[in-house]
């Protein structure tokens, strides 16, 4: 049987760009009752947001987002997806979008127990993976990809069927995604004993622990590999050292609780693990091009563009991004809100 046409998967992505439209009226972003799916839309492009992405699928129906991961770039719209299999710093931001034709995006949260079930259950061949290949990927979408997420929001019109559907759906998803060309490194961090499962181990233990001294010596042990193996494939996950990857959860903690709780300066830098409040300012200033006071000022103004981020991608202090800088007063105490 041949594949689907490209027409199809036009057709298709036309579809589910109607759907989300419908979906979400004029909101930005809207978390729906199917669990780990989240919606977004923006209608101009915003400005580059240094956040955390979970290990999830991006898949656009209309507009363009660029993810600088290090010195790589990230650039997918309506025929390429993201997959991110790990945590991962980034800096994000919607590049094309307008009111005519607004940025929609269903944003996936990848479940590894789901997807070892998966793994465990049949035999799935990927391709193998490079060994230099970071945990983010780009890759196809498919028609049968766009196929399997117009169904996951045609059960948002259904909602008594989620609990029953909308897991053989996901299901579906991520077979697609771990035999399509960019699933084997997927595949390699969800199998235990693999070394990427192992390094990803100790990645989860920086993230919980960013605000902690950290030697590699440890990080080591936790994944089980001698020093400069663990550091040889620390780096290739995630395209930086073990304390590039704790220095930027630490800076967006701490932007995030001087921005959504109000923390002074050296209260922030404390917090998330800094002992000089100085060196603190300094490395915030090198991350985000300017000091943090300035920074506040500069996101908080009224002419400043909005922030890119989204409701299942945190901080490192576990603070949800925001959508409106201009709401982001440092005096109120506030909650944070999807973009």
């Amino acid at each position: 049987m041949s594949s689907p046409s490209p027409a199809r998967a036009c057709d298709l992505r036309a579809e589910l760009a109607r759907k989300i439209s419908v979906f979400m009226g004029s909101a930005e972003s809207r978390t729906t009752d199917i669990p780990g799916l989240t919606l977004y839309r923006r209608i101009a492009p915003t400005a580059p947001s240094p956040v955390t992405y979970e290990p999830s699928l991006a898949v656009v129906a209309q507009g363009r987002k660029r993810v600088d991961l290090a010195g790589t770039s990230f650039i997918f719209g309506e025929s390429r997806y993201l997959l991110t299999s790990l945590d991962l710093p980034v800096v994000s931001r919607v590049i094309e979008a307008t009111e005519e034709v607004p940025y929609l995006c269903m944003l996936l949260k990848l479940e590894m127990p789901v997807v070892r079930e998966l793994l465990s259950r049949e035999e799935i061949h990927t391709p193998q993976v490079s060994p230099d290949n970071p945990a983010m990927a780009i890759g196809e979408t498919t028609a049968e990809l766009l196929g399997a997420f117009c169904r996951l929001m045609d059960l948002l019109e259904t909602p008594q069927d989620i609990p029953f559907l909308s897991g053989l759906v996901q299901r579906e998803i991520i077979y697609r995604i771990l035999r399509g060309p960019v699933g084997a490194r997927l595949r390699a961090i969800a199998t235990l004993g693999d070394q990427s499962n192992r390094t990803a181990k100790a990645i989860a233990w920086i993230r919980a622990n960013y605000a902690k001294a950290l030697r590699v010596e440890d990080l080591a042990a936790i994944a089980g590999m001698g020093v400069s193996t663990f550091h040889r494939h620390f780096q290739a996950l995630t395209a930086m050292s073990p304390l590039q990857y704790q220095k930027q959860l630490r800076l967006q903690a701490a932007r995030g609780r001087m921005l959504v709780d109000g923390l002074d300066v050296a209260s922030a830098a404390f917090e998330v693990g800094y002992e000089s409040a100085s060196q603190f300012t300094r490395e915030y200033r090198r991350f985000f091009g300017q000091p943090p006071m300035r920074d506040l000022r500069t996101l908080c103004s009224p002419g400043a563009p909005p922030m890119e981020s989204v409701s299942n991608r945190y901080d490192a202090g576990g603070v949800k991004g925001q959508s409106d800088n201009r709401a982001l007063v440092p005096t109120a105490r506030r909650s944070a809100t999807g973009p």
